[in-house]
């Protein structure tokens, strides 16, 4: 007598469960798109192995977005771990002052990931663009824990003031 009712009421809820389910579509109903409403277009980097954005960005028109002082404010965000103070020491990550046309990986008092060292470019505007918007895919296998900038004017701002933030500012292009 028991399994029967422990069976019974197995069944019940199964037919409930289901139940619940086929009645809320029936309510509910949604017809899904046929087409997504917009495509991001990626390519594929060869030399790295790793979908980046379009390497012909603006950077004019991007940089032109930015402002110095909202740069510094935007900054806030990335002083929990790096100094932007001239002869700043380094901390969880490495310090940033003049870190425009500095080869990556290129402090010698600061131990890099292997894929930064590995990386050998110096950090120009479109470095610094394509690494601040997502530091995980531009290079894969770095061990900076920042999801990244997607906003534009947060992050031309933040290289316009990195830039700043030197001996010998770099010109804009």
């Amino acid at each position: 007598m028991e399994i029967n009712k422990i069976f019974a009421a197995i069944v019940i809820t199964l037919i409930i469960v289901v139940g619940i389910g086929k009645l809320s579509d029936i309510i509910y109903k949604v017809d899904k798109p046929s087409e997504v409403a917009y495509k991001l277009e990626a390519t594929e980097d060869s030399s790295l192995g790793t979908k980046t954005a379009e390497s012909s960005v603006d950077l004019t028109a991007l940089l032109a977005l930015g402002d110095i002082s909202h740069g510094e404010t935007t900054f806030k965000k990335c002083k929990s771990c790096h100094s932007i103070k001239k002869g700043g020491k380094n901390n969880i990550g490495p310090a940033l002052w003049g870190i425009m046309e500095r080869k990556a990986g290129g402090l010698n008092d600061y131990k890099y990931s292997k894929a930064l060292v590995a990386h050998g470019k110096k950090w120009s505007f479109e470095e610094l663009n394509g690494f601040l918007l997502k530091p995980s895919t531009w290079i894969k296998g770095n061990k900076m824990g920042f999801g990244g900038l997607k906003n534009d004017k947060d992050r031309a701002s933040v290289i316009l003031y990195l830039n700043q933030n030197s001996d010998n500012p770099i010109p804009l292009p």
